[in-house]
């Protein structure tokens, strides 16, 4: 990539940042970690990782106003695993009203069929429906550890199944767009979501 954007990780009550700016690093890019409103509506990339639980994760944006930042932004903006979460409009976990970009409710695997939950490991998407995925072909791999998940919606460009659910791999609507998945752990598939994330063409949508 011969001109990195200026690509801004969004600090929060979550882990999993150190992964991400490593992943990002492996592609050349360096970026910034903070919860500055001026920094965050300069970036030209903003990206919402998290590893976590929703309610606290929530009480912290909504303390911090970092809820009414994040759902200003125009540039794309990627969440991903509990950031896609936290940008659904609600989640079963602690009953947690959540950012709201997403019209899709995040609900817990049921504890039946012998799944066991958390679903975590390798699982192909399918349905892909977004430049996000551009050039991963028609089911990519990618590494997936979560206990809750995003119902299937109008908005979802990407699907999973575990056992007999089926559930949104991605979701996008105008400039946000969230995966389930970890892209940072999922080898060259991920690294080619990120890659694409950070590239002109997968900017938009309309979803």
């Amino acid at each position: 990539m011969s001109q990195s954007p200026s690509v801004v990780v969004v600090k929060y009550n979550a882990g999993n940042i150190r992964s991400v700016l490593c992943a990002l690093t492996r592609l050349g890019v360096d970026a910034v970690v903070s919860d500055d409103q001026k920094v965050l509506q300069a970036a030209s990339r903003v990206i919402f990782p998290g590893v976590g639980e929703a309610s606290s994760a929530m009480r912290y944006l909504q303390e911090s106003h970092l809820d009414e930042t994040l759902l200003a932004l125009k540039q794309p903006f990627l969440g991903i695993c509990l950031g896609m979460q936290l940008m659904c409009s609600f989640s079963e976990e602690n009953s947690t009203g959540c950012l709201g970009m997403f019209d899709a409710q995040v609900v817990r695997f049921g504890d039946h069929s012998g799944l066991k939950v958390p679903h975590m490991g390798w699982n192909t998407a399918h349905d892909l429906k977004d430049p996000l995925f551009a050039g991963l072909g028609t089911e990519p791999w990618f590494y997936f550890v979560h206990s809750y998940h995003a119902t299937l919606s109008p908005q979802t460009i990407a699907t999973c199944t575990y056992g007999d659910v089926g559930f949104s791999a991605a979701l996008c609507h105008k400039n946000f767009k969230g995966v389930q998945f970890h892209p940072e752990k999922s080898g060259p598939a991920g690294a080619k979501v990120l890659q694409n994330f950070l590239s002109d063409h997968s900017a938009g949508g309309s979803v």
